[in-house]
Parts: C-alpha cells; sequence; structure tokens
C-alpha cells in the first residue's frame, strides 16, 4: 500500500479498553474504527480515494392520518446492495479488486449509511430554509392533525461492522469483540442522541434471508428517528397506565415465573408472558438504564457474555443458524427516561426446523395476533438450547 494512501488516525480511549479513531469516507460520510482492547491494528489507515457520486438528498416523511405514523419516502433505498457475491462484500476492507465502503482493515466499523432512510440533513440544516419539506419542528409539530403533512425525514442511520469477516452473525463473535461492539453502540448512542433534531436512537441486528437480510457480512444498523417511534410511544401509555416501576415488577413477576431462560449479576433474559412469536426473548438490565449510555463497565462486560450465550442458545434451537431480528430498545432522548429501561427484544419467525411463521389478516391488518407455541413451552425448549450450546469462552 503506498504511503500517500494511509494516514494515522488520533487514537481516542473509551471504556473497557477499546479505542476509537474517526474518519471521513470520499463523499463526506463520517466513518469511525473502534479498536478491541487487545488490537493487532496500526494507528494509521487506508484513505477512501474512491470517485462517489453526491449522496442523495434525505427522504420526506408523510403522516398517517389514521394512526398519527409518520412514514418516510426514500426512493434512493431502491438501488441498494442485494445479496452480492462474496468477492464484492461492500462491508469488507476495501481491495483492487472491492472498492467497498470501509477503506483499510478494521475491528469493527462504523459509518454512515449510503442509501439511508433518514437524512443525512439534520434539523439546524433545514429549519427554517424552504427546501421542498420543511424539517420537523418538535414533538408538538409532528403531532399535530392535518392531511397532507408532510416533513422533512432529518436523522442518520449507521451501518455497524461487528467484524471484518464476510459471514457470521453477532453471536459468532468473540466475547472481547463483542464488548467492542458494545462500547460502540455505547458511543453512538451518545454521539446520535446530541444531533439535532433526533428524539430516538435504535441499534438493532437483522439476521438470516428470511427476515429481509440483503448482506451476508456481520453487521447491525443504528437508526436515529426525529420522532418518537410508534412501539415507544405505546410503551410510555402503558408506564402511565401501570406506573413509572413497569419494567421493576416486569423482572421480579419473570424471575418468579417458569419463563427465564439466564440469571447473572447485572442481566436477566426470559420469554415474556404475552410472546407473540415462536421464538421471543428478552434481555434486561436488573438496574435501570435508559440506554446504551448509563450502563456501567461491570454491566456492559457481562452483557458481552450473556448476549452471547442468548445468541447462540437460539442458534441451537435447529440444526442450521436461526433468523431473527435483535431489537435494542433504549429511551428516548428526551422523554420517559426515568421509566424506560432499555432492553433487547429478540424475535423469530421460525416456528420448526422447516416452517416460518408468517402473519395472518388478522396480524398483519389489526395487529390482535394469535401465538402457535406457550411461552412456556418456548422458553423450556429455549433453556435445553442454551444448555447445549454451553458457556461462552473468555
Amino acid at each position: 500500500m503506498p504511503e500517500d494512501d494511509i494516514r494515522p488516525l488520533t487514537a481516542e480511549p473509551l471504556t473497557g479498553g477499546v479505542v476509537r479513531r474517526t474518519d471521513r469516507l470520499a463523499d463526506g460520510r463520517e466513518l469511525i474504527y473502534y479498536d478491541d482492547a487487545d488490537t493487532t491494528l496500526p494507528a494509521e489507515r487506508r484513505i477512501d480515494g474512491r470517485a462517489l457520486d453526491p449522496r442523495p438528498e434525505t427522504a420526506s416523511m408523510r403522516r398517517d392520518v389514521l394512526t398519527g405514523e409518520w412514514i418516510t419516502v426514500a426512493a434512493n433505498r431502491q438501488n441498494r446492495a442485494m445479496l452480492p457475491p462474496a468477492e464484492l462484500d461492500p462491508l469488507a476492507p476495501q481491495s483492487e479488486t472491492n472498492p467497498s465502503e470501509v477503506p483499510s482493515v478494521y475491528d469493527v466499523a462504523v459509518f454512515e449509511n449510503r442509501s439511508p432512510s433518514l437524512g443525512p440533513a439534520l434539523a439546524e440544516a433545514t429549519g427554517g430554509v424552504p427546501q421542498g419539506d420543511d424539517a420537523p419542528q418538535g414533538l408538538d409539530d409532528l403531532a399535530a392533525p392535518g392531511l397532507g403533512r408532510t416533513r422533512t425525514a432529518i436523522g442518520r442511520c449507521e451501518v455497524v461492522c461487528f467484524s471484518p469477516e464476510r459471514t457470521g452473525s453477532f453471536g459468532t463473535q468473540s466475547v472481547a469483540r463483542a464488548r467492542t461492539v458494545i462500547e460502540a453502540w455505547a458511543d453512538r448512542t451518545a454521539a446520535l442522541s446530541a444531533l439535532p433534531g433526533v428524539e430516538q436512537v435504535f441499534p438493532f441486528e437483522n439476521r438470516g434471508e428470511q427476515i429481509g437480510v440483503t448482506l451476508h457480512h456481520p453487521h447491525g444498523q443504528i437508526y436515529s428517528y426525529p420522532y418518537v417511534t410508534p412501539r415507544t410511544q405505546a410503551l410510555l401509555r402503558q408506564i402511565d397506565a401501570e406506573g413509572p416501576d413497569l419494567f421493576e415488577r416486569i423482572l421480579a413477576f419473570e424471575l418468579a415465573g417458569p419463563r427465564t431462560v439466564i440469571e447473572a449479576e447485572h442481566w436477566v433474559a426470559y420469554v415474556p408472558f404475552a410472546a407473540r412469536w415462536p421464538v421471543e426473548a428478552h434481555l434486561v438490565p436488573r438496574r435501570h438504564a435508559a440506554d446504551f449510555t448509563e450502563l456501567t463497565g461491570d454491566e456492559r462486560d457481562e452483557l458481552a457474555h450473556v448476549y452471547l450465550r442468548l445468541l447462540r442458545g437460539v442458534d441451537a434451537l435447529y440444526d442450521d443458524p436461526t433468523p431473527y431480528i435483535a431489537a435494542w430498545h433504549q429511551a428516548p432522548v428526551s422523554t420517559g427516561r426515568d421509566a424506560v429501561r432499555m432492553h433487547l427484544q429478540l424475535t423469530s419467525p421460525r416456528r420448526a426446523a422447516d416452517k416460518l411463521k408468517f402473519l395472518a389478516g388478522s396480524e398483519a391488518a389489526m395487529s390482535a395476533w394469535t401465538a402457535e407455541i406457550p411461552p412456556e413451552k418456548s422458553a423450556e425448549r429455549l433453556r435445553d438450547a442454551i444448555a447445549r450450546a454451553g458457556e461462552v469462552d473468555a
């Protein structure tokens, strides 16, 4: 590699021995490397020398007057990569034959999505400036009634590469690498929550073609919304109805019942009492934390072990990997932070070795669910699978 193609990046220490190094891609998108505590990588990283088209304009949002929900219309996403061959993996480190999104070899890498649903514009860049739809002017503005209401879909969508390897998932990573990703989630949650106009930050992983995954590379995403999502709005309503200690009571209820699958010092995993999906598990910290930024170092360390145990147990349910959505629910940026406890909701439509659950009319149209597998039976199967998968090596 020619010397003028590389440059040193400043090391910024984080907790757990993880180091952050920040750079920019050829079209100006932010790129952040997170180096493992025991990394063998040098400080120098390769420069992105690609000639890229300008970034797409920020998409628009339309308000569904029947539900009050905001629907993003992002035509640019029609052109995103769809199951490319391994030699053209857009998330692998760049090579002479693969002009990918990450210029240099890495441990964990995070970058702004090239085909985002939200952003790249933020509130400070669009507020008050007539350029198509206006930026949202706060939560009251988004909740206002009226037909034909549109807003700019400000925010940010990021890709989180768990590994430079071309296949795998979070569950196939080492404990040390899992700890690096958790640190990246916390660091990005802090940074994204501070962006103008961002109201909620959502890290997640989609795994498996049955879920709609378009890249086999082990990766997840982070969405930063300009509104509080419908799922979280429903949760806030339930907290108002049930009381601000709702998560504390749920945890005590599940620990006393037959659906707990993992108990650790700082974390508990269980199949919820009213689980909808054939495979569904929640992972919750024993102590209240609104989001990843509020976890202690010990909680982050243990999470690396516990989360891997859960994911490997889910994969041990059958003879081949299980498709899933791993959704990390966090409290909104400016509301409900004393009551909404961060938690994982892992769901899979796989109801048998060769069968998937497809949403029927009642579920898809009316959100009136029917669960074919009793949660207690699901918990028993998952406990057995976690035991078969064994302990996670350090």
